[in-house]
């Protein structure tokens, strides 16, 4: 999977999604060269549900059945 700034450049390139105790692991590369391992704490999850909106629950619902 891969994650793309405003300018549509290559941000991040995610190789793998794994768990690690309560925490969840992103590992992958920064800018297609500077490995990452990058970690969700329990706390921090639950911030970013604060953050969803029902429009926006719709959308990512629907977004992998959305044209590319």
């Amino acid at each position: 999977m891969k994650i793309y700034s405003s300018d549509k450049s290559e941000l991040m390139q995610v190789a793998k999604i794994e768990r690690d105790g309560n925490d969840l692991v992103i590992k992958g590369k920064v800018f297609g060269t500077m490995p990452m391992s990058a970690r969700l704490k329990p706390a921090e999850a639950r911030a970013a549900f604060k953050l969803l909106t029902p429009s926006l629950i719709f959308f990512l619902i629907t977004l992998p059945f959305r044209k590319g």
